[in-house]
């Protein structure tokens, strides 16, 4: 019977090694995990204070900003975003839509949270223009900058938002500026990928033109390119906003005040009207930037045609 079953038996070892992966010793992959654990633990140590004192102009303007929202009366933030949508969007009826939605948000008691969330989705939108326009300019201005940072930009897209808070919260502590770096690093990529399109499509018989009277770089940039990617550029600032927001209940996890924070109350105690009306209060934010922002793009784009 050994002799019967043999052949079988060194056929069925042999074929074990390729359905088993080839695995590293618990002993070695424990030791490498310990040593990447440790190493980050001590540039914690040794840089985190630095790091913290780095971030603190960001900290203050985000404080204050959270401050005029809340101590300013209601009814000049009313008229405020009234001015805003009506500037961004020559709609009246998009901007009495906003008029009573801020309206509802007030009488159902959320205005302090939604000010909070507006306050920290404005500062990350200031953040994430003023980082990722020049990284867009600098991978439309050469192609090895584009082959590097595109991978990059991959991976802040796909990776999920808890496996960054990990290093961010160890480096950061718990607080406003970890949250707001969470909501950058997940909403700056549109805005850099649509800036550098956005560069890349201007025509080259605009650049040779310009070329021929003479213009620099710097005027070619600011005075042609920037000019007439500013389409795309603001569907970008657009689609940064509305993947800023998606953060918002994300980075209340790490101490970020705002609608994030009641919705994650109500999942862990199973308030449903609480979860449902602070949800609802950010798909609002989210529809009114969205039109406005898109027709504001419009408007850029049919005065950028005419330009042509």
């Amino acid at each position: 019977m050994g002799h019967c079953y043999g052949p079988f038996l060194f056929r069925e070892e042999k074929l074990s090694l390729f359905v088993e992966f080839p695995k590293m010793g618990r002993a070695d992959l424990r030791d490498f995990k310990k040593g990447i654990d440790e190493s980050f633990k001590n540039f914690t140590r040794e840089y985190g204070e630095a790091i913290e004192h780095f971030f603190d102009p960001l900290l203050y303007f985000l404080v204050w900003l959270e401050k005029l929202f809340l101590n300013t009366p209601w009814p000049i933030i009313m008229v405020a975003i009234a001015i805003l949508v009506y500037f961004g969007s020559r709609s009246l009826k998009l901007t009495i839509g906003a008029i009573l939605a801020f309206l509802v948000i007030g009488y159902l008691d959320m205005w302090e949270d939604t000010m909070a969330t507006l306050a920290i989705i404005s500062v990350a939108t200031i953040v994430c223009i003023s980082v990722g326009i020049p990284i867009g300019i600098l991978m439309a201005r050469s192609n090895k900058a584009q082959t590097l940072i595109t991978p990059i930009l991959d991976v802040m897209q796909t990776i999920p938002s808890f496996v960054y808070l990990i290093p961010v919260v160890m480096l950061l502590g718990i607080g406003k500026v970890p949250g707001l770096l969470a909501v950058c690093i997940y909403a700056i990529p549109p805005i850099v990928r649509l800036t550098n399109l956005g560069i890349r499509l201007v025509d080259k018989d605009v650049m040779e033109a310009s070329e021929a009277f003479g213009a620099s770089y710097s005027q070619k940039l600011l005075g042609v390119q920037i000019p007439l990617a500013l389409p795309n550029i603001f569907a970008g600032v657009n689609q940064t906003i509305m993947m800023a927001l998606s953060m918002v209940v994300i980075a209340s996890m790490i101490g970020v005040k705002g609608l994030g924070v009641p919705v994650l109350r109500a999942i862990s105690n199973q308030y449903l009207a609480l979860g449902v009306m602070n949800g609802l209060a950010i798909v609002v934010l989210a529809i009114l930037f969205d039109r406005v922002s898109q027709k504001f793009g419009k408007r850029l784009q049919a005065h950028t045609e005419s330009m042509k």
